[in-house]
């Protein structure tokens, strides 16, 4: 700014040493009204919702700054470069201290780089919100996922552990399955969304694998209706699942349901999981581990479809329904 009012004036009729300090003084003062804005006002009245006050203590720093330029003028530049003012009207002081049309026109010349600095540190605090919200996200996501993957590692462990003990021949074929849904979920997972078709193919691995657990206790039916091979974020259909499978058939001793079914065009996916629920069913069965995996869940879906996605849960006597529908962005 001084250098830009400097040059201005440079080559007009002026003694280049007024110029020098007439301008330099000008923008000190409106430097001063700045950081006064900046380090007083702003942080003890205008973040504090006194917006009324902030005004009207704008105004008073803006008359005062005012006024130590006409006092500097009448006391310093006057008397130090008379000739440069010999051919101007008078310059009474008090008429300029009083004159609300004066303090008007004068406003813009010390307010405007307050307004300018002022704009520009907005723009780059809001930068820096953005990204500490993005940065935020990520990591709360990366958590919800380091959550959820060692307690789904786990179940499908102990299930390897029991045919291990069993001898069974179905052993290399889980350590199989278990291998393919190992490398998704650590090397082909990182992004916040996936194909829904790697997400299908997921849930079929880990539906394979419960089945080889329960046999003949378990009927399964997965419905797949894909129009479109949209994106979802990924590991969020398998808490549904290792519930369903967990509450609805661990316990049973009969023979369980499940009914999954997966609708998909390009502005919406629509996912369905039903299953039964043992007649001899226990209130106290691990309902708190069961109600950390449907937390962080909803967690991920307040992230990654804020607004913009719909959970409802049915729990009745004898089947639970989870029923979700995610309504896609154009970005996904």
């Amino acid at each position: 700014m001084y250098l830009y009012l400097l040059s201005t004036y440079w080559y007009k009729d002026y003694s280049k040493s007024f110029l020098a300090i007439n301008i330099g003084f000008k923008v000190f003062l409106q430097f001063l009204l700045y950081l006064i804005i900046l380090k007083i006002l702003i942080p003890y009245f205008l973040n504090k919702k006194r917006k009324v006050l902030f005004i009207l203590l704008i105004l008073v720093a803006t008359y005062l700054m005012q006024t130590f330029y006409s006092v500097v003028r009448v006391y310093f530049f006057e008397v130090q470069f008379p000739y440069i003012y010999e051919r101007m009207p008078p310059y009474i002081l008090w008429d300029r201290m009083t004159s609300f049309m004066v303090f008007i026109r004068n406003i813009t010349w010390l307010t405007f780089p307050s307004i300018i600095l002022i704009s520009v540190k907005y723009y780059r605090d809001q930068k820096d919100i953005v990204a500490l919200k993005e940065q935020k996200k990520t990591t709360e996501l990366n958590l919800l996922k380091h959550q959820l993957n060692p307690h789904f590692l786990f179940n499908t462990l102990n299930n390897l552990y029991a045919l291990a003990l069993k001898k069974s021949d179905k052993t290399p074929s889980v350590i199989a399955k278990l291998s393919e849904i190992l490398d998704y979920i650590l090397y082909q997972c990182k992004d916040n969304y996936v194909p829904l078709s790697k997400e299908i193919e997921l849930l079929e691995n880990y539906i394979t694998l419960e089945k080889i657990r329960y046999g003949n206790r378990v009927e399964v039916r997965f419905e797949k209706k894909i129009i479109a091979d949209v994106k979802i974020a990924p590991l969020l259909l398998l808490t549904f699942v290792e519930n369903a499978f967990k509450h609805g058939i661990s316990q049973e001793l009969a023979k369980g349901t499940i009914h999954l079914e997966i609708n998909a065009t390009k502005n919406e996916i629509v996912f369905v999981s039903k299953n039964t629920k043992p007649k001899a069913h226990l209130e106290k069965m691990n309902v708190e581990k069961s109600a950390i995996g449907i937390q962080n869940i909803k967690k991920q879906l307040e992230l990654l479809y804020p607004n913009t996605h719909d959970l409802m849960i049915h729990n009745d006597e004898l089947t639970y329904e989870v029923v979700l529908k995610l309504n896609l962005d154009e970005k996904i």
